[in-house]
């Protein structure tokens, strides 16, 4: 029988893998937001008109990056790969953090921080929930990946705080020394987090069964074979792709609205980290006090197709009122939504997947799915400004994918629920007969 769960949902022999997942994401988390901001500031630098080459540039580094990483999980067992890749990252961090030194101004090094970043952010963030679905099963994931995630919202109020207190002084060099520091420490509890997942096994407590003592299985094209053999996948694949389209339909705002609004490259980099230290307040707040609830209330469904919802609205208000306060507020519930309730929800999916998906089919969802909805929506909005279309027109793509987005949350809400019921009958039925042949 399992032990009794305390007022927030854990259990005690989960205590010591929540809170060392919580603060891995904590740090993650802390070190991406401080790295952010640099990357949006750069952006608002080369101008809106160059986003688009910009997203291509990115689209095609994340293809190249996806097949590499498929090709080492097939070759290198799960123990070494996984911190490993944080290792490389580190170091790419300490590079660039060199070379802006050296030149700090370089139209072609601030184009290359930001193809690098915007490949890089999202394979530290997959990885990362690969890790945590790996490591808890469905059921403990609906009651604790909200904490998890409250963890990161927590960590990264640290990221934009410390920007906005240190970028003057330090620069751009500087704060990339202080999130390659994170990174360091993030290694560490990925280590911590494999061993205590082994510990837990060793147990017989709830945890997921896959080890992680091995190289995935099949090849390197797997994850993208997936998306073609199983619904499940393609509504994943479709949730993620329309997510994109709405965050960037709100990216081509908020950049074009900043580069107007503001001139100093430091006042930019201070207003884009003011929206995200709102927005991981909130988010952090929400996870705290709202999602675990709200998700054993509802369910998964729930959670999925509550922030399409949001969006429409907060298309509507922006359309009505194009301020930078509003465009600032947009990118507030976008993200707020997004964090604190649509990501959470979409991780807790893979956990009723085999250990391959769980890497593979996830990996190309969360970054090539992701930056192919980026780069289609970039050079939608590219055609639509070369048309003469204004904001009405950005808004109108806005709501149309977030009523879009909000039907394909629907279909794979079921397509959880549904497999989440076909893996607790086969788990009960293996009980069955674990006890019949003990008898």
């Amino acid at each position: 029988m399992p032990t009794q769960a305390d007022g927030s949902g854990v259990r005690p022999h989960e205590r010591k893998a929540v809170v060392l997942a919580a603060a891995c994401n904590f740090v993650l988390l802390g070190s991406y937001y401080i790295l952010r901001p640099l990357r949006d500031t750069v952006a608002t630098v080369l101008g809106a008109d160059q986003l688009q080459w910009l997203f291509t540039a990115t689209f095609i580094g994340t293809l190249l990056a996806s097949a590499i990483y498929a090709a080492l999980a097939t070759r290198i067992r799960l123990t070494r790969f996984l911190p490993g890749l944080f290792w490389f990252w580190l170091v790419n961090v300490v590079v660039f953090e060199a070379l802006f030194r050296l030149a700090p101004a370089n139209y072609w090094l601030g184009a290359s921080y930001y193809v690098w970043f915007s490949v890089t952010n999202l394979f530290m963030i997959s990885v990362f929930w690969s890790l945590m679905v790996d490591v808890f099963s469905a059921g403990q994931a609906t009651r604790l990946f909200a904490l998890i995630a409250a963890g990161g919202a927590i960590g990264a109020i640290s990221g934009p705080l410390l920007t906005h207190l240190l970028v003057r002084r330090l620069g751009i060099s500087g704060m990339l020394a202080v999130a390659a520091a994170g990174l360091a420490l993030v290694i560490v509890l990925v280590h911590l987090l494999m061993r205590e997942k082994r510990r837990l096994q060793g147990q017989h407590s709830e945890v997921q069964q896959s080890t992680l003592d091995h190289a995935l299985s099949g090849t390197g094209l797997d994850g993208f074979r997936q998306l073609f053999k199983s619904r499940f996948a393609l509504n994943q694949a479709g949730f993620m792709l329309l997510m994109t389209w709405v965050n960037t339909v709100a990216y081509f705002i908020q950049t074009d609205v900043v580069a107007r609004t503001l001139s100093g490259i430091a006042s930019r980099a201070v207003a884009i980290a003011d929206i995200d230290l709102v927005v991981n307040v909130c988010t952090a707040a929400v996870l705290v006090f709202g999602l675990g609830r709200y998700v054993r209330l509802f369910g998964v469904s729930a959670g999925l197709v509550l922030n399409p919802l949001l969006m429409v609205g907060a298309f509507l208000a922006t359309a009505l009122s194009p301020t930078l306060f509003m465009v600032q507020a947009l990118q507030v519930v976008r993200r707020v939504a997004q964090y604190a309730i649509a990501r959470p929800s979409r991780e807790m999916c893979f956990t009723v997947v085999d250990q391959a998906d769980r890497y593979k089919s996830k990996n190309v969802i969360d970054t090539v799915v992701y930056r192919f909805g980026d780069v289609s929506s970039a050079w939608m909005q590219g055609g639509l400004r070369a048309l003469g279309v204004g904001l009405t027109g950005t808004v109108a793509v806005g709501i149309g994918a977030s009523v879009a987005w909000g039907t394909v949350a629907l279909a794979l809400g079921r397509g959880y629920e549904k497999l989440r019921r076909r893996g607790d009958d086969a788990h009960n039925r293996a009980g069955r007969e674990a006890a019949r042949d003990g008898s």
